[in-house]
């Protein structure tokens, strides 16, 4: 759900219903800007109303980057639209032809934020080689990947290995046959 507080767009990332024994029922919420993505912590008792904006969740496709910044295409009418970097959620994992999921404000038309898929596929192009036999420790190394994001990997991955990363936190996953 998205708000609309004094002008500015939040995600309500969490809330909890709160209800004391003693005294009114109130909203414990943590709430993203949209812009920004800075998190905030809000409470507002129960029953106060807040002007919701209406979201939809539309597909597009990674095309390529230039100067003007990320381009993407909507694959079922072929609109090209270009986003800042600063607008797409794990933009450090991006490749071409990656499909992500954009936030768009249904009355401007306006695109809010753009987030991958949670999980992506990507080739190791360098780490520093393995040791055979080095998989019963759970040391990590850094390694960098295809589209050039460092992440850290255990001590077996190698160079040309595909793994699994979690775009939210660029964590390593696991290692794809």
């Amino acid at each position: 759900m998205c708000l609309n507080m004094d002008g500015v767009y939040y995600f309500i990332v969490e809330f909890l219903h709160v209800k004391p024994g003693k005294g009114p029922a109130f909203v414990r919420t943590k709430l993203k800007n949209v812009t920004t993505g800075r998190v905030i912590d809000k409470t507002w008792n129960s029953g106060v109303k807040v002007e919701e904006v209406r979201i939809e969740r539309r597909p597009y496709q990674f095309l390529y980057r230039d100067d003007m910044g990320y381009n993407f295409m909507h694959p079922e009418t072929f609109d090209q639209i270009s986003l800042p970097g600063e607008s797409i959620d794990g933009v450090q994992f991006l490749k071409e032809g990656d499909n992500v999921e954009a936030m768009v404000h249904a009355e401007s038309e306006t695109i809010l934020t753009c987030e991958l898929s949670a999980h992506v596929t990507l080739e190791v192009t360098y780490t520093e080689p393995g040791i055979r036999g080095d998989t019963a420790t759970n040391t990590l190394k850094d390694a960098t990947v295809e589209t050039g994001a460092k992440v850290r990997v255990p001590l077996f991955i190698n160079a040309g290995d595909k793994i699994e990363i979690d775009t939210r936190d660029g964590s390593y996953i696991g290692r794809v046959k």
